[in-house]
C-alpha cells in the first residue's frame, strides 16, 4: 500500500480509552490532512482520515464521529455533498468546513446546508482548536439535553442510551437502540426500509431491506404486548415503518 493512501480511513489516535472522542477529517492536502491529524491525537482525540470525497461519505455515516472537519473541493463528492447528504438522512454531527479564503459564496452555501462553523485557508491552528472545543462542547450538552421520549408503556433515554418498559429496563443492542431512536424521534412519520438503512446501518452498507424487517421483528418482541399485532411499531405497506405513541 503507498503511504499516501494507508492513513484514509485510519484512526490516529493511541488507546481510545483515554479518547476526548472521535474527529473527521476530510481533506485531499495530505501534509494538512496529516497535520491536522496529529494535532487532534496528540491533544486526546481519535482521529479518523479521508482524502477524497467517497471516503468521506462512507466515514461520516459508518464511524458515527463526534466532529467533522470538512474540506469542500474534494474528488469524487464535494464536501457541500457530503455535508448536504448528513442534513438529509437527519445526521446532527457538528461540521466545520474549510476552504480557500475569499469563497463568500462556498461559506454561505455550506452554512446554508447546515454546517455548524466556517473556517478559511490558511488559517491559524490556535484558531482552529479553539473552534473544535467549542463545537464539541456545545453538542454534547445539546445531547445531554436531549428529552426521553415515551410511548405507551416504553421510556426511551436518548441521552443515556437505555431503554425501559413498565419501569424494567429492557436490554437493546446498539443498532436496535439507533433503529428505535429514528423512529421515536419523529412520530408519525413513515421511514422507507431504505432511509432507515442508510441512517441506522451507514450509506454504504451491503445488507438488505429484509435486514430493517428483522431488526423490528425483534424490537417488536421486546416492546409490544402483541408482537404480532403491534400498537407502535407500525408497518407501512410496501413502504417501510413508523412509530405510533
Amino acid at each position: 500500500m503507498r503511504k499516501e493512501d494507508s492513513d484514509r480511513g485510519a484512526g490516529v489516535s493511541g488507546s481510545t480509552d483515554k479518547s476526548k472522542g472521535t474527529i473527521l477529517v476530510v481533506e485531499d492536502d495530505r501534509s494538512l490532512r496529516e497535520g491536522l491529524a496529529m494535532n487532534f491525537s496528540v491533544r486526546g482525540y481519535r482521529v479518523l482520515l479521508a482524502a477524497d470525497g467517497e471516503e468521506g461519505m462512507r466515514l461520516a455515516f459508518d464511524s458515527r464521529p463526534e466532529l467533522i472537519v470538512l474540506d469542500i473541493n474534494l474528488p469524487g463528492f464535494s464536501g457541500l455533498e457530503i455535508l448536504e447528504e448528513l442534513r438529509q438522512r437527519g445526521q446532527t454531527v457538528p461540521v466545520l468546513i474549510l476552504s480557500a479564503r475569499g469563497r463568500v459564496s462556498q461559506k454561505v452555501e455550506g452554512l446554508a446546508l447546515g454546517a455548524d462553523d466556517y473556517l478559511a485557508k490558511p488559517f491559524e491552528l490556535a484558531e482552529l482548536l479553539a473552534r473544535v472545543e467549542a463545537l464539541l462542547r456545545r453538542f454534547r450538552k445539546e445531547q445531554e439535553a436531549q428529552p426521553d421520549v415515551a410511548f405507551g408503556d416504553v421510556v426511551v433515554r436518548v441521552s443515556a442510551r437505555s431503554v425501559t418498559r413498565k419501569g424494567q429496563e429492557i436490554p437493546l443492542s446498539a443498532r436496535e437502540f439507533d433503529l428505535l431512536c429514528l423512529l421515536a424521534r419523529s412520530p408519525g412519520r413513515t421511514f422507507s426500509r431504505d432511509s432507515i438503512l442508510e441512517s441506522v446501518w451507514g450509506f454504504d452498507f451491503e445488507g438488505t431491506p429484509r435486514t430493517v424487517d428483522n431488526f423490528i421483528v425483534s424490537l417488536r418482541r421486546k416492546l409490544e404486548d402483541d408482537p404480532a399485532n403491534p400498537r407502535h411499531l407500525v408497518t407501512v405497506r410496501q413502504i417501510g415503518y413508523r412509530l405510533d405513541p
